[in-house]
């Protein structure tokens, strides 16, 4: 039925709800039980007190955060609000190992990290934390297995490596005592087109004259080893290969290393494999080229020391080797020449705990190599976890050498440890949820590289203590058709109601609508309800303090009367839509006060004796007076103007009422002061006040104040007055002499200038003239030269 249908679907009634409400979150998750409640978020609790509840409300309003709780007035001893905690179960402390000690310690008594196995009790969103201890031990064994391409080109570098064993053996003994070395090789799948199929090449892959070993997969030489002259013999057995393509099968070796513990013999130590190679790679999905298409099963294939499957499982991938490398300890050197080195870093980027280093063409500096790729790797520590279970989350922080801290992704490793070092991590550990099968689970936390591992076995708190005392089928629930348990019916399946007094298959909506409409009306639970098993649940609001309540759900304490934006204005609360007021409050929204402090005057008069105090404010009865104490008067005439003429006559003899002074202006108290520095202050008096300034006739400034003090107007007034001074007739004769003079002179001599200044244009006209003038330059007829000349007639010019 429709209302069954709104019972069933309750708890999904929070969705409805505004994401961004505060403090909402344990009661809009609408919790029918304890264990429910509990689950939701780490500060909601669960009173368990039977009278609780009011009429009205639903059995998920026990849910609450504990605060709320305790207002709502549930006893403390009543609130079921259980927390988790971290238990210790084994704790061996980090070993101080030797190197020169005699009597050497077996690698499974080596401790290198603290604690080794913790109980963590979660409850949903509390995080518990707890501290992890590493410090890498002195003279730790290691494993090293060199696994080498023997494809043609690595022929000069096969001459290199058959003494590495014995070399390896005495620079190893600088780091640990206790070393092992083994060999293996690898050069490509045994199909076409990685290798050439003819017979003669099956038999001999390499060209012209050279003598090489039929083509392999992956084979191992020698298991791991303590004696350097073995692995020296066997290798120089070894011969070179070929094949077709330029990329290697070296996937397919690293994963029968990785998985084949018993047959390569790794120990539960520090575990090295040394890649060296020339060339690239085949990863998954290349072997579709030689018709492979299953998947590599990553299991051990080693028949006689050999891979048999190359030719039927294609190669891994590198997320599959990862696993692999990941799950057997094993950290991974690859020694490759500077050609590869980019397509090498790359791939050391996806496998955790790896290294690169650059090999010479010939392998010469392949010792250097391993030496230096190992303090790389061991003086960092990286902790993993495996698969969380459902719900829960991990976070680490990480504390390393000089106090070093490191958060995310950092939080996780520390970086530079040498041999002694010990570094920690703070493991934080959160569930949101329950399980669904509700049991324990394991996690294990172990650095990577190293076999050591902790084992954490998470508890999780899924029901409250409380739920352990309760009475299956009790006569609380009617009939026994529940378990009352929590202060509440946990219903059996197929009852509903509050007391599970319905069954969902049996009643019908009419019967039930019926009991949930107040006085016979159209509405169910006034609107503001769902009508269960005939019986009014109200609605939650989104503000948990807002809430209804009524046995048709009629009531609420929000819809009350406001005043300044505030329910009840702030002095009351509101029941039943109705506000009941705080002592010395009234009125419908609380918004009148009793108290009449606020009325009264300067004088100590209620409303200055002018009108009633009314909710805390002056009511004044006469109109002409306003202001919170009815002593402003704007109509009337000013105090000041209305006793100037009294103050003036009094106090100077002088005025309008001179004459009528004795008559008019004995209504006050005069007093005289002598300067105005002794008139009394506003500040100085408990009752009204007023200072004044007035002119007389001769322009001259009086002050006076005018106060009533115990029904006595005084006036203290400034015995002289204020005149202002005569004007000094000889400076202002003088000034105007003065003037006229200035001006004068002046005026003269911007007339001489005017005259100077014509006369030269005048003078410069003339000049000008006189240069231009043109005199006629004809010779004098009467006018004779003194000088005669004389032409010799003998001159021929010579």
């Amino acid at each position: 039925s429709q209302r069954d249908s709104v019972f069933w679907t309750g708890k999904l009634f929070a969705s409805f709800l505004s994401p961004f409400s505060e403090g909402s979150e344990c009661i809009k998750a609408n919790a029918q039980s304890c264990g429910e409640c509990i689950q939701v978020a780490e500060t909601c609790g669960w009173c368990a007190a039977e009278k609780f509840l009011t009429e009205g409300q639903s059995k998920s309003a026990r849910c609450d955060d504990l605060e709320s709780l305790k207002k709502r007035n549930c006893a403390v001893t009543t609130i079921e609000n259980p927390r988790g905690s971290v238990n210790i179960n084994k704790n061996k402390p980090v070993t101080n190992r030797n190197k020169d000690v005699a009597e050497k310690l077996k690698p499974e008594q080596i401790t290198q990290i603290q604690p080794q196995k913790l109980t963590l009790t979660l409850r949903s969103g509390e995080p518990q934390t707890f501290e992890l201890k590493f410090k890498r031990a002195e003279d730790y064994p290691i494993d090293l297995y060199y696994l080498m391409d023997l494809s043609f080109s690595m022929k000069d570098d096969l001459e290199n490596v058959k003494n590495l064993g014995t070399d390896l053996m005495r620079e190893m003994q600088e780091i640990t005592s206790d070393f092992r070395i083994g060999f293996g090789s690898f050069v490509e799948k045994t199909v076409m087109p990685y290798i050439s199929t003819t017979p003669a090449r099956l038999i001999n892959p390499c060209t012209g004259n050279q003598n090489c070993t039929s083509p392999f997969s992956y084979k191992n030489v020698l298991n791991l080893t303590d004696k350097g002259d073995e692995f020296n013999r066997l290798v120089s057995q070894q011969q070179i290969s070929g094949n077709l393509d330029s990329p290697e099968g070296g996937f397919d070796a690293i994963m029968q290393v990785a998985v084949c513990e018993n047959q390569i013999g790794w120990r539960n130590v520090t575990r090295l494999l040394v890649f060296s190679t020339d060339a690239g790679f085949h990863f998954a999905g290349d072997g579709k080229l030689g018709g492979i298409v299953l998947p590599n099963d990553g299991r051990c294939h080693l028949e006689n020391n050999m891979y048999t499957m190359s030719h039927y499982y294609d190669y891994p991938s590198i997320a599959h080797l990862v696993q692999k490398l990941s799950d057997h300890n094993i950290q991974t050197i690859f020694a490759v020449t500077e050609e590869f080195q980019p397509v090498y870093k790359e791939l050391k980027n996806l496998i955790p705990k790896s290294a690169v280093g650059t090999l010479s063409s010939n392998s010469s500096n392949v010792i250097k190599l391993i030496i230096d790729a190992y303090n790389s790797l061991s003086s960092e520590v990286i902790l993993e976890n495996g698969r969380l279970p459902d719900g829960v989350s991990m976070n680490y922080k990480s504390i390393c050498k000089n106090g070093v801290e490191g958060t995310g992704d950092n939080g996780r490793k520390c970086s530079n440890i040498s041999i002694g070092d010990e570094v920690s991590f703070k493991i934080s550990i959160e569930s949101k949820k329950c399980p669904s099968h509700g049991k324990a689970e394991i996690i294990k936390i172990k650095p990577l590289g190293f076999t050591e591992e902790v084992e954490v076995v998470l508890n999780f708190i899924c029901n409250c203590q409380c739920a352990a005392k309760g009475k299956p089928n009790s006569e609380m629930c009617h009939e026994g058709n529940g378990t009352f348990e929590c202060g509440s019916c946990k219903c059996n399946d197929g009852r509903i109601g509050r007391l599970c007094e319905c069954s969902k298959d049996e009643v019908r909506t009419e019967d039930l609508d019926a009991n949930c409409r107040k006085d016979n009306g159209t509405d169910i639970c006034s609107n503001t309800g769902d009508c269960v098993c005939g019986t009014c649940e109200c609605k939650k609001r989104e503000i948990p303090t807002e809430i209804y309540t009524g046995k048709y759900c009629e009531c609420d304490n929000f819809n009350c009367d406001r005043s300044n934006n505030k329910l009840c204005g702030g002095h009351g609360r509101c029941d039943c839509r109705k506000c009941v007021c705080d002592a010395n409050y009234t009125g419908s929204a609380c918004d009148c006060s009793l108290e009449t402090a606020t009325c009264l005057a300067k004088n100590g008069q209620i409303c200055n004796g002018r009108g009633t105090c009314d909710c805390g404010s002056c009511k004044c009865t006469n109109p002409k007076f306003q202001g919170p104490t009815c002593e402003i008067c704007p109509t009337c005439p000013g105090v000041c103007a209305e006793h100037k003429d009294c103050v003036q006559c009094r106090g100077f003899e002088a005025g309008e009422k001179k004459d009528t002074c004795q008559d008019e202006c004995n209504y006050f108290q005069l007093i005289k002061v002598k300067d105005r520095d002794k008139l009394p202050q506003p500040t100085d008096q408990s009752f009204p006040l007023t200072h004044c300034k007035e002119r007389d006739a001769n322009d001259c400034w009086f002050y006076y104040t005018y106060a009533i003090r115990n029904e006595t107007k005084e006036v203290y007034v400034v015995e002289t007055l204020e005149c202002p001074a005569g004007p000094d007739i000889i400076p202002i004769v003088a000034g105007v002499v003065a003037g006229i003079v200035l001006i004068g002179l002046a005026l003269l001599l911007i007339w001489k200038l005017l005259m100077i200044i014509h006369d030269r244009r005048e003078f410069a006209k003339f000049e000008k003239e006189k240069m231009n003038a043109k005199w006629d330059t004809g010779e004098n007829p009467i006018y004779k030269s003194a000088v005669t000349t004389v032409v010799n007639p003998k001159y021929e010019g010579k």
